[in-house]
């Protein structure tokens, strides 16, 4: 059995606790349909999917909606949604292909945080809070971060059951936690973060060797680029996180034009943009900023979370 986890500040975020009521729909009899309308395309290029404050998956561009989702990605024709099941820390991801046909019902112990697809759409990772653990005042959670390959039906049900190493050694310690999935374009490479002894690492999984390697200490919730070069993440000062982006070629570090406090899993969007939730006008809003460190903020969507390209 796995050993409990607890972390202190995960990507699964306050916001999302505090203002999640805009965007999370428990699911019900009906919970994984559209609410009507034309189907979302899937294969549209440069399209952003998102959820929006009534729990549908939208598209821009387009009047189409998706199923009700808590979270939700799109990546290479797959959709992943996670769904509350209204009982505490129980949930089930929906997988769904370009055709709106559903592909995978999974429970997960949990209640729901993060998912994300593989570029080629054949990996799906989701990352939820543990049943039994509580929000507390403090910000100390306990996470599970797991992925299953479509192809093959292998499921990764926890990186705790994967080997750990920070410089060459074995990490053994009971209060290891894992968050924030973002996979590679190979189906193989993956990145998340690992929190240990009060300190967080980025860490590059294999999942043919079920190993994960340290990268780089704080670095929270990665988001890889689409050409898998960089990683947009959120880095502790204090008690705030700041948007930076991560060159893994040459190390080289940029702190994003957003100064503001943000606790979420960017997603990488159209035009070099990094997109992003945090409280404006008193509701959750997706706003984008350039990867590059230039510009300044602008709000994309009032009252939704981030789920995607198309």
């Amino acid at each position: 059995m796995s050993r409990r986890r607890i972390v202190n500040g995960v990507c699964a975020i306050a916001l999302v606790l505090a203002l999640g009521a805009a965007y999370v729909v428990w699911r019900g009899a009906s919970a994984g349909t559209a609410a009507g309308g034309a189907p979302l395309d899937l294969a549209r290029a440069g399209s952003i999917v998102y959820v929006s404050d009534d729990g549908l998956t939208r598209q821009t561009g387009s009047d189409a909606t998706g199923p009700l989702c808590r979270r939700s990605y799109v990546a290479g024709g797959t959709l992943s949604c996670l769904y509350g099941l209204g009982p505490a820390f129980s949930s089930e991801l929906v997988v769904y292909d370009a055709k709106s046909r559903e592909r995978l019902r999974l429970p997960i112990w949990g209640t729901p945080s993060r998912t994300r697809v593989s570029p080629s759409g054949s990996l799906v990772a989701w990352t939820v809070f543990r049943e039994g653990d509580s929000y507390m005042a403090d910000g100390r959670f306990s996470t599970t971060a797991g992925i299953y390959d479509l192809r093959t039906g292998e499921h990764h049900g926890s990186l705790e059951d994967y080997t750990s190493y920070v410089d060459g050694q074995v990490v053994e310690a009971a209060d290891v936690n894992y968050w924030g999935i973002t996979f590679a374009a190979d189906d193989l490479t993956f990145y998340a973060t690992m929190s240990t002894g009060g300190r967080t690492r980025l860490m590059r999984g294999d999942m043919a060797a079920r190993t994960l390697t340290a990268v780089r200490e704080n670095v929270e919730c990665p988001s890889l680029s689409p050409d898998g070069t960089r990683i947009a993440y959120k880095r502790r000062t204090g008690e705030r996180w700041r948007l930076h982006v991560l060159d893994l070629v040459s190390g080289a570090d940029v702190a994003l034009a957003e100064t503001g406090h943000v606790d979420d899993q960017p997603a990488w969007l159209p035009d070099g943009e990094i997109g992003y939730v945090k409280p404006h006008d008193g509701r959750p809003t997706v706003f984008s900023v350039p990867a590059d460190g230039s510009g300044a903020p602008r709000v994309l969507f009032a009252g939704a979370s981030p789920a995607g390209i198309g």
